[in-house]
């Protein structure tokens, strides 16, 4: 189990400071992770390429609910967090209830965060906090060919047919 790498925003913070008093540095990528799918494993192994830590931030229950509509998430964020924080290449797990990381990113200041190809360097909501706490924003994965909405939308119509 990798539940040592689930941590709450105090426990992240402390850990930050750590690998940053050792020299490294700080990669965030964020999402909602609700079914996890080869565009999200492609894009957290581009965010770890940038080098450093790479910290993933998970949208809470109530936040996906609230991008995503009523019947989302599938899976629970415990379950979500514990999944990625299986793979190799995520180094830290946090669980944010906002609606974006803004304020996860001015309580960690990373040194980079990494979006998946539907955004551009410009449209990335966050971009003037990173900028603002010393970072830059990089985009990183393969193009958006795979949507965990897209995937239960063609499933369900598959079930009706």
């Amino acid at each position: 189990m990798a539940d040592h790498k689930i941590l709450g925003r105090e426990q992240l913070k402390a850990r930050v400071e750590a690998w940053r008093a050792r020299g490294e540095k700080i990669t965030l990528a964020n999402g909602c992770f609700d079914l996890l799918h080869v565009g999200h494993i492609r894009y957290l192994h581009a965010a770890k390429q940038l080098g450093g830590r790479l910290v993933v931030a998970i949208n809470s229950d109530e936040s996906v609910r609230s991008l995503k509509g009523d019947g989302r998430p599938l899976m629970p964020a415990g379950e979500r967090a514990e999944i990625l924080a299986a793979l190799s290449d995520v180094d830290a797990v946090v669980i944010f209830p906002e609606g974006d990381v803004r304020s996860l990113i001015r309580e960690i200041c990373p040194d980079i965060q990494a979006k998946g190809t539907d955004y551009t360097a410009d449209s990335v909501p966050e971009r003037n906090t990173v900028i603002e706490c010393g970072g830059r924003v990089e985009i990183v994965g393969d193009p958006k060919d795979h949507s965990a909405t897209e995937i239960i939308r063609n499933r369900l119509e598959q079930r009706r047919s």
